[in-house]
């Protein structure tokens, strides 16, 4: 388990990119969902040790991260969101190094550790090629078999599939999901369906605040009778947006499909949803920025 209890964290120039964020993260898969600047990639390099919180206390098992960073380290896998190597060198050079700085001192010990992760990632076949010709997809395949180089017990993703292609993304979660049973694994994200694939528990970072937690399915629950759609004309969305809690648009096939945030039927052409994850992320972020505004009048 995963504790981080009042962690807070302001920057030298004032930003404070984390606000009194408590959670408890069990073994599993656990989704941390945001947009960009919400604050994830703080909180992730906190709990990897890469950064020391402004306040607060985290605690990984008896470990107390703050106090005995290195003894974290020890049991860490983490792939940030900017994963830079050494773009001349083979993917199995790499992890063979890699590993000896993780402390795999031998080297029957390396060839099977590292043998080990390339099948596991789907690179064995490549293993002799320069990173720098991996596509984006093979790249955080790499990423995530230097993540479990000594077999953590707490394992990190940062934005892992921005960028890959639909085939690259579902190989990549499949990835994830196979070693994800009897660690922790915390994805950081601003892609809804990542979470809602793979993820039984979650919570919506924004403003630097935890505002929402749960389990997926029971949020999703929540919002019930809550979520309405209409087909209406671009030129009349601002219109919708004077008149009603609207939480997200989309396009489709030209037309603009609104979803809005109502506990009673607004009728005037709306339809009920069956609401999903990423109505549940909208609205919260609706709210989000309601009561940013109020702070902001109010101050």
């Amino acid at each position: 388990m995963l504790d981080l209890k009042n962690v807070t964290h302001i920057y030298p120039n004032g930003t404070k990119a984390l606000d009194d964020v408590t959670l408890s993260i069990p073994k599993g898969m656990f989704g941390l969902l945001g947009p960009n600047g919400a604050g994830k990639s703080t909180l992730m390099r906190t709990v990897a040790t890469l950064q020391t919180p402004t306040q607060g206390s985290i605690q990984f098992g008896d470990i107390d991260i703050l106090k005995d960073p290195e003894t974290l380290r020890e049991q860490l896998g983490y792939l940030p969101q900017d994963f830079g190597v050494y773009p001349r060198v083979s993917a199995y050079d790499m992890l063979d190094h890699m590993a000896v700085l993780k402390g795999i001192a031998s080297k029957a010990d390396r060839k099977a550790t590292v043998e080990t992760l390339l099948n596991q990632t789907n690179l064995w076949d490549v293993r002799k090629k320069a990173i720098a010709g991996f596509s984006g997809g093979m790249r955080q395949r790499f990423g995530i078999a230097q993540a479990l180089i000594g077999n953590p017990e707490l394992i990190i993703v940062d934005e892992p599939t921005a960028g890959l292609d639909p085939e690259e993304r579902n190989r990549f979660l499949n990835l994830l999901a196979e070693i994800g049973e009897n660690v922790v694994i915390i994805l950081s994200t601003h892609i809804v369906e990542d979470v809602s694939d793979l993820c039984p528990k979650m919570a919506v970072i924004a403003e630097g605040r935890i505002q929402l937690e749960g389990a997926p399915l029971e949020l999703i629950e929540n919002t019930k009778n809550t979520i309405w759609s209409k087909t209406i004309k671009r030129e009349e969305l601002d219109a919708y947006r004077a008149k009603y809690d609207v939480i997200s648009t989309r396009l489709f096939a030209g037309a603009t499909i609104i979803h809005v945030l109502s506990g009673d039927n607004p009728n005037d052409g709306f339809a009920p949803v069956n609401g999903g994850l990423e109505d549940v992320y909208f609205s919260t972020l609706a709210a989000t920025r309601r009561s940013a505004s109020a702070e902001t009048a109010a101050a």
